[in-house]
């Protein structure tokens, strides 16, 4: 592993958790759906973030399911930050819409 990866990794992990613990501060501090749901995306990105970074060292290699030949946290843990934020937007847009 070169200077490179450890900066990319370190960069990564500490960013991560400073929005992590934001984002936790933020939860006790609001009951709004659309935040929380905001919230736990952050939380799923970076719960993504570790969970690729123990696969780059070998450490996440455990019993696996396989969906298509893709392991299906590999699958999922990408996508659902994502998902998430959608269901946030969608939320906040309806509230939008309905309050018109």
């Amino acid at each position: 592993m070169d200077i490179g990866e450890i900066i990319l990794i370190s960069s990564r992990l500490a960013l991560g958790a400073a929005a992590s613990f934001l984002a936790i501060v933020l939860w006790s501090k609001t009951r709004d759906v659309a935040w929380m749901l905001m919230v736990v995306a952050t939380i799923a990105a970076y719960a993504e973030t570790v969970y690729s970074i123990l696969e780059r060292f070998g450490l996440a290699a455990g019993a696996r399911i396989m969906v298509g030949g893709v392991p299906l946290a590999s699958l999922i843990l990408p996508n659902l930050p994502t998902l998430l934020y959608i269901v946030a937007f969608a939320v906040m847009v309806a509230r939008k819409v309905r309050t018109r």
